[in-house]
């Protein structure tokens, strides 16, 4: 009977090793203290560190001040993406915000990430975005013209689709309407 159970457990641990597993290069960004009206886009990198492909189905904030964008295209393993964090830098004062990050990891299918900082007239000129930074700005822009482009497709697709269905429909209408 011992044996039984340990052989289970030791099944159960090999189906949990493979998975797909969620990680970040980093849970919270702070701004520190920024000018109103600063660039107020950051990004995460998010890692799959599992052996199965990782999908990430939504990032939520916590407010309408933070506008997240990330790819719906599967992260396979050892490989990494980028969710792209916008703050409204127009508000002053400080902010602590919460985003939602929900994925197919089964450990941690809800993951929450953070960003913080300060809007104050009084800071000093910002930084500039580093060269790194700079360029995952690029690829995250990229990414999110690939993804609109997709969905407008979609969404001109179930369109036409929508109107065949209706044509269908109004034709079929006249037709007892005739009789």
């Amino acid at each position: 009977m011992k044996n039984l159970l340990a052989g289970i457990a030791m099944l159960g641990a090999v189906a949990f090793a493979s998975a797909q597993t969620i990680t970040f290069d980093q849970t919270t960004f702070d701004y520190g203290n920024i000018k109103p009206g600063s660039e107020g886009t950051r990004f995460f990198t998010v890692k799959n560190t599992g052996d199965k492909p990782l999908v990430l189905s939504n990032v939520k904030p916590s407010c309408g001040c933070t506008t997240p964008e990330w790819s719906q295209d599967p992260i396979l393993p050892g490989k990494s993406a980028k969710i792209k964090v916008g703050y409204n830098t127009a508000i002053n004062g400080p902010f602590n915000k919460m985003i939602e990050v929900f994925s197919n990891d089964p450990a941690n299918s809800r993951t929450v990430i953070y960003i913080k900082g300060n809007v104050d007239a009084n800071t000093p000129e910002p930084k500039p975005l580093t060269a790194e930074e700079l360029k995952a700005k690029e690829v995250a822009e990229q990414e999110a013209a690939k993804i609109a482009e997709k969905e407008a497709k979609v969404a001109e697709k179930l369109a036409k689709k929508e109107a065949k269905k209706a044509a269908k429909l109004a034709k079929k209408e006249a037709r007892k309407a005739a009789n």
